[in-house]
Order: C-alpha cells, then structure tokens, then sequence
C-alpha cells in the first residue's frame, strides 16, 4: 500500500548519491522530467485560484507581522529549512539549485497559458489534479536521488528521524505549516487545503508509481 511507504525507492535511473556532479544521463532526464511536472503542478494551484500552497500562506502571514515582502520571506524559509538538514543529515545536489530554476520557469508557463476556470467546481477539481500532479512530479526527481528541493529535502529528513510513511511525515509538515500561517493572518482556501492534507499521499503515490513500473 503506497500510504506505508517509508523510503525513497531505488530505480536503474537512480545517483549512488545525491552530491554527484557527473551523474548519468537517465538520472538528469529523469531529474529534469520530474522538477518540469512538479513545478508545472504548482502552477496549476495558483490557476486554479482555489488557494495558494501552505507553504505560500505561511509565507504571506509571516510578511503581515514583519512587514517584509512575501518573495523576500519565502527565500527567509527556504534557507531556514535548508538549516534544518544539517542535524538531519541531508545532502545537497545539483537537484536542489535545478529545483529552483525549473519551477520557478513551469509556473510562469503554466499562469501565461492556463486559463483560470470560470466555475467554481472546476477550480476545485483543477486544485485536486494539481496536487496529483506535484506528487507524481515529486516521485519521479526524488527518486533520481540527485538531490531534493528545500521542503521534500526536509521531508525526507524527518522519515529518516521517525521512520514514520513518508505521506504522513509530508502532511504533518504541510499542515503544521499552514496553521502557523493561517494563525498567522494568512489566506487559506479550499485548495490549501487539498494541498496540506493531499500533497503527502501523492507524493506517496507518485513514488509508489515510479517504483511499480521501473523496478
């Protein structure tokens, strides 16, 4: 069952390690694949206009407190969390600085040419398949082992820690995060929601998926 999954699987595609800098091209493609569906599943929340991700309302009711910008709070957490491997003992790749790039470039691409549904129906249910989305987009870079974004890196971490699944590590992590935010002036909408207690069965899922068809 993909919801008792407590550990990243190993493919033929698979880095030995994630500090590689010369790993082998079916590891990159498949980096590359994963960070490209990822971030274009993050995409598809902001159009879904269903609500933003935990992450992001974390973000927004840190700047209401602070008066700092959102961009600028956001990186702040990006750089907490990665000091947060360091007892965690995980390991930075080329994966962690792509990740950045390509969904930074997948959200642009996914906003200027998907439309925003008009019903509200629709948004909801764009919201559900952007969570899915993000979670198979996830599965398939995790499992390239060349490195994970700051939040899964940390996810990761934490399982290791507690050898609890990996779903419910990711959704104590997600909705911790967006009560914090929401407490703290934050916005949350019916896809935050979706996201904070969907986003670690689909990660799970997507791994479990990855796992199923190369192995």
């Amino acid at each position: 069952m993909f919801l008792k999954i407590k550990k990243i699987p190993q493919v033929f595609w698979s880095s030995k390690k994630p500090l590689n800098l010369k790993p082998k091209i079916s590891s990159l493609f498949f980096l590359c694949l994963g960070l490209i569906i990822f971030g274009f599943g993050e995409g598809l929340l902001i159009v879904s206009n269903s609500g933003a991700s935990p992450w992001s309302v974390l973000a927004q009711g840190i700047s209401l407190n602070v008066n700092l910008s959102i961009g600028l709070i956001t990186f702040i957490i990006s750089l907490t969390v990665l000091i947060f491997w360091i007892p965690l003992k995980q390991k930075p790749g080329i994966g962690t600085i792509l990740n950045a790039f390509i969904i930074a470039i997948m959200i642009d691409l996914c906003i200027k040419f998907v439309p925003t549904p008009e019903n509200y129906f629709y948004q909801i249910f764009l919201g559900i398949i952007a969570v899915l989305t993000v979670g198979l987009g996830g599965g398939i870079y995790l499992v390239a082992n060349l490195g994970a974004g700051p939040r899964d890196g940390l996810m990761v971490g934490l399982q290791k820690k507690t050898n609890l699944p990996i779903a419910s590590v990711r959704a104590f992590l997600e909705i911790s995060v967006v009560s914090i935010g929401w407490y703290l002036g934050g916005t949350v909408g019916p896809g935050t929601l979706i996201f904070a207690f969907g986003i670690g069965p689909a990660v799970a899922l997507g791994l479990y998926l990855v796992n199923r068809i190369f192995s």
